[in-house]
């Protein structure tokens, strides 16, 4: 595994920009729950969407890895959407009830990891 992790912070490097911070890829999991709330998706779309919700161009295999583990749990579930008249079929993966519990325990815990980062940018900015 590269030893980036650690020194995310120290910029740089010639793949600095094509990384996540360690922060950012930990929003990844309610970042698709949030997303599968809204409505059921594809994975490519939830690529696209995600990018778009702030979280920059995150790599597939994450984002499937991650969708294979919340399926695993039962917090999501898939099924192939063979209506498409071109291409193979797609998993379309969508909330499950248990998603649904689990994205509250999310919202519980950013708002209290909201406060605290609120106070590091206090402390930060002080001089």
């Amino acid at each position: 595994m590269p030893r980036h992790r650690r020194g995310w912070a120290m910029g740089g490097g010639p793949h600095h920009g094509e990384r996540h911070s360690p922060l950012k890829t930990s929003m990844l999991e309610p970042a698709l729950l949030v997303l599968l709330r809204e409505k059921p998706r594809h994975g490519y779309t939830l690529l696209n969407d995600l990018d778009a919700l702030g979280m920059g161009t995150m790599h597939p295999s994450m984002v499937y890895r991650t969708l294979r583990e919340m399926e695993d749990l039962a917090w999501v579930q898939s099924d192939w959407d063979t209506t498409q008249t071109q291409g193979p079929p797609r998993r379309t993966y969508n909330l499950t009830q248990q998603g649904e519990e689990v994205l509250q325990n999310w919202k519980n815990e950013l708002e209290n990891s909201q406060t605290f980062i609120k106070l590091l940018l206090e402390k930060i900015s002080a001089k």
